[in-house]
């Protein structure tokens, strides 16, 4: 029950940009395919399930062997680089769909010189006491 997420196309555009697999010296168990463990974290990310309950018959690798690819791939920069390729071939293609953009201070910084909302000017005098 194979199941692949990322198509042969999208594959051949996102393989170099992965980091080449460090060599082992002490030998051991061959390394999991990049292809199936990209598959692998996918899938875990978009159905929501628990790493080790990511099922063995879809040729993805173990929950765990995903996790720590997912983990170092984001120490370094390996998604922003996805994610920056991936949008500028959707912009590319005129792809993106605007309508559902959106933007705030969280983020975007605000541009320089921005102003600074003024202060509340008091009303008038008020004669109670003050509860603080």
């Amino acid at each position: 029950m194979k199941r692949s997420v990322v198509s042969q196309k999208l594959w051949k555009s996102l393989q170099p940009l992965l980091p080449s697999p460090p060599r082992s010296r002490r030998g051991g168990r061959p390394r999991l395919d990049d292809r199936a463990a990209l598959n692998g974290i996918l899938f875990v990310l978009t159905t929501g399930i628990p790493w080790e309950d990511l099922p063995q018959e879809l040729g993805f690798g173990s929950g765990m062997t995903c996790w720590r690819r997912l983990r170092d791939w984001q120490a370094q920069g390996v998604w922003d680089r996805l994610h920056l390729t991936l949008l500028t071939q959707l912009r590319q293609c005129d792809q993106i769909d605007w309508s559902r953009a959106a933007i705030d201070g969280a983020s975007v910084a605000s541009p320089r010189g921005a102003r600074k909302p003024a202060a509340t000017p008091p009303i008038a005098a008020s004669s109670a006491a003050s509860g603080t």
